[in-house]
C-alpha cells in the first residue's frame, strides 16, 4: 500500500481537529466545564486521547477554540443567509445580522457561553487560534461593509460591545433582556429593528429605534 499523500494527511488532521472541537461544544453544553474531561471529549470525537494534547495545550484552550468555531460558523451562516438586500442598506443589514447571531448564541447556549466568557476574563484572556482569527475576520469585514472609515478603531469597539451584551444576558441573578440590549445596539448603529432576526413581540417597551 502506497503511503498517503501530504494533502490526504492534512485533511485527516483537519477532520480530527474538527471532531474534537464539536465534541467539546456538545459535552460542555450538556455537562458543564468541570464535569467534562479531555478523555470524554476524545471518546465523543472517536479520537485517541493523545490527539487532544497534540492539537491543544489544555482544556481551556480547547474550549475557547471550540466556542470561537461555533461563533464564526454561526456568524458566517447569518451573513450569507438569503435573501440579502442589494441596496445601500446592505451593510446595515449585515451588521444587524451579526449582532443577532452573537446575542442568539447567548440565548441558545447559555452554559457554554457563560463558561467561555469566564475563560476570556481570566488571566489567560483570548486564545490566538485559527477559529478566533476567522471570527475576527468576519466581524472586521462586517464593520467595513457597514461603512466604517476606521475599521481598526470600530472593530474592537463592536467586539467589546458584543462581549458586554453577552455578559449582561448571562449574568447570574440579574440578566438583562436580550431584546433591550439589542435595541441599545441597534440604536447606537442606526439599524432598523426589522433587520436581522427580530425577537418575538416587536420592539421592547420604551425603545425607539431610529429609521
Amino acid at each position: 500500500m502506497s503511503p498517503r499523500s501530504a494533502s490526504v494527511n492534512e485533511e485527516l488532521r483537519r477532520r480530527s481537529r474538527e471532531r474534537l472541537l464539536q465534541a467539546t461544544v456538545e459535552l460542555v453544553s450538556e455537562r458543564g466545564y468541570e464535569a467534562t474531561t479531555l478523555g470524554d471529549i476524545a471518546d465523543r470525537a472517536g479520537a485517541a486521547r493523545g490527539l487532544v494534547s497534540y492539537y491543544f495545550p489544555g482544556k481551556q484552550q480547547l474550549l475557547q477554540s471550540a466556542v470561537h468555531r461555533l461563533m464564526h460558523r454561526t456568524l458566517q451562516e447569518a451573513l450569507e443567509r438569503e435573501p440579502l438586500r442589494t441596496d445601500a442598506l446592505q451593510g446595515r443589514e449585515l451588521l444587524a445580522r451579526a449582532i443577532d447571531a452573537i446575542l442568539g448564541l447567548a440565548r441558545e447556549h447559555p452554559r457554554l457561553m457563560r463558561t467561555h466568557m469566564a475563560g476570556i476574563l481570566s488571566a489567560d484572556g483570548f486564545v490566538q487560534c485559527p477559529e478566533q482569527q476567522r471570527l475576527a475576520e468576519l466581524l472586521r469585514g462586517t464593520v467595513a461593509r457597514y461603512g466604517s472609515r476606521d475599521v481598526d478603531t470600530d472593530y474592537p469597539l463592536l467586539r467589546a460591545l458584543l462581549m458586554g451584551a453577552v455578559v449582561a444576558v448571562l449574568l447570574p441573578g440579574a440578566p438583562m433582556p436580550a431584546a433591550r440590549l439589542r435595541a441599545e445596539l441597534f440604536q447606537r448603529y442606526g439599524l432598523d429593528w426589522e433587520f436581522g432576526v427580530p425577537p418575538d413581540g416587536g420592539e421592547p417597551s420604551g425603545g425607539t429605534i431610529p429609521r
